[in-house]
């Protein structure tokens, strides 16, 4: 009976849905892509647009509480295509897909928070809420996240830096702990829930941060959940120390509000780390190249006036960018791996750059500050 109920009250608001994309459906131009949906001014999330994008993300949540990857949720859906949207959230076996890759789950909770903020539905609400229960229940009890809840095995399992998707997690958790206008309206249970949930990714961040020869460095794109120590993904993603993905989580720290020594420590190292290990005189280019899959041609390049760059992996203990592919061989040298993985991932990266130049002065001073007032 409750399963039929529920059925019938999502059989309600995708009719209502239905009806409120009929235009946009008309003239599929006027819509926004899912990618551009956290995008827009503040006053287009209280607009019919905006609304017929969360009742999208409805359709796609999961029974778990999460979302999947690797669709444009946005895009405006047939009657037929809302209806096994619908058919789908009622059959076993689909909660597998919730995961935090890819920026899922956490894009969804922020836009349907901005959305409820904006037009006050209920549903939205609700939805919203129970994503937020979904990460709660996913975070392991020593900090970190999975890729997937519930729980995969193999590498999904791992504590997940890759692709900024634990601090994605972090970050959204930080705005409702911290009552942020676009939060206001969850309860002080799950506002606490969410500040301890903070503190608990705080030191599991602390702990996985990579020593070598005694001095902290960085972090590897996934951690094992027991010993902390980086571990492989995929066959071309090894064990190594991960820039991008370093920058995040730096950057992150940088947010907390009175850092103890701790997080100090830890944020001057991994930029000492970002300082030894950029790369001159090289720029990452690509080419139109119709003989290789996908036409194009990433290649290294010689240039004395090129900005500083990042690989994204680094051999530990030597910091030697290390490339893999397919093999899963490692190899230091990006031309030697197959023309599918050399051009089809991000072997460079620009990102630390900011983080050096903007970040990391404005977090000194803050810091300063803090101290000045906390003497006077």
């Amino acid at each position: 009976m409750a399963l039929r109920l529920i059925s019938f009250a999502l059989f309600l608001f995708v009719a209502a849905a239905g009806a409120a994309a009929a235009q946009t459906s008309d003239n599929p131009a006027l819509a926004v892509k899912w990618r551009d949906a956290l995008r827009q001014k503040p006053e287009w999330y209280a607009g019919a647009e905006a609304l017929r994008v969360a009742d999208n993300l409805l359709l796609y949540q999961r029974e778990v509480g999460g979302w999947p990857k690797n669709i444009d949720m946005a895009a405006p859906l047939s009657e037929k295509e809302r209806a096994e949207l619908l058919k789908l959230k009622t059959e076993t076996g689909k909660e597998s897909s919730a995961t935090i890759d890819n920026g899922a789950t956490f894009t969804q909770l922020e836009y349907l928070a901005r959305v409820h903020t904006a037009q006050k539905q209920e549903r939205h609400r609700e939805a919203f809420l129970k994503g937020l229960d979904y990460l709660l229940a996913a975070q392991y009890e020593n900090g970190g996240w999975p890729q997937y809840y519930p729980l995969r095995k193999g590498y999904y399992s791992l504590i997940t830096y890759n692709d900024n998707a634990m601090v994605g997690v972090l970050e959204l958790l930080r705005d409702v702990a911290r009552r942020e206008p676009e939060y206001a309206f969850v309860d002080e249970a799950r506002r606490l829930k969410s500040e301890k949930a903070v503190e608990r990714g705080v030191e599991c961040i602390l702990k996985t941060q990579v020593k070598v020869e005694g001095r902290l460095t960085a972090w590897g794109a996934q951690h094992d959940v027991t010993t902390f120590a980086p571990a492989p993904a995929r066959k071309f993603e090894p064990v190594s120390l991960a820039s991008r993905e370093s920058v995040a989580v730096t950057r992150f720290l940088m947010g907390v509000e009175r850092p103890d020594a701790r997080v100090v420590e830890s944020i001057e190292s991994a930029v000492a780390w970002f300082k030894a290990t950029q790369l001159s005189g090289i720029r990452w280019v690509e080419r139109e190249d119709k003989s290789v899959p996908g036409g194009i041609e990433r290649t290294i390049v010689k240039d004395p006036q090129a900005p500083p760059l990042w690989a994204r992996f680094y051999e530990i203990g030597t910091n030697r960018p290390v490339f893999e592919g397919r093999d899963g061989v490692v190899r230091y040298d990006v031309m030697e791996i197959e023309a599918e993985r050399r051009n089809g991932y991000g072997w460079y990266t620009e990102e630390p750059n900011r983080l050096l130049n903007k970040d990391y002065t404005a977090w000194q001073k803050r810091l300063k500050k803090q101290s000045t007032e906390q003497s006077k």
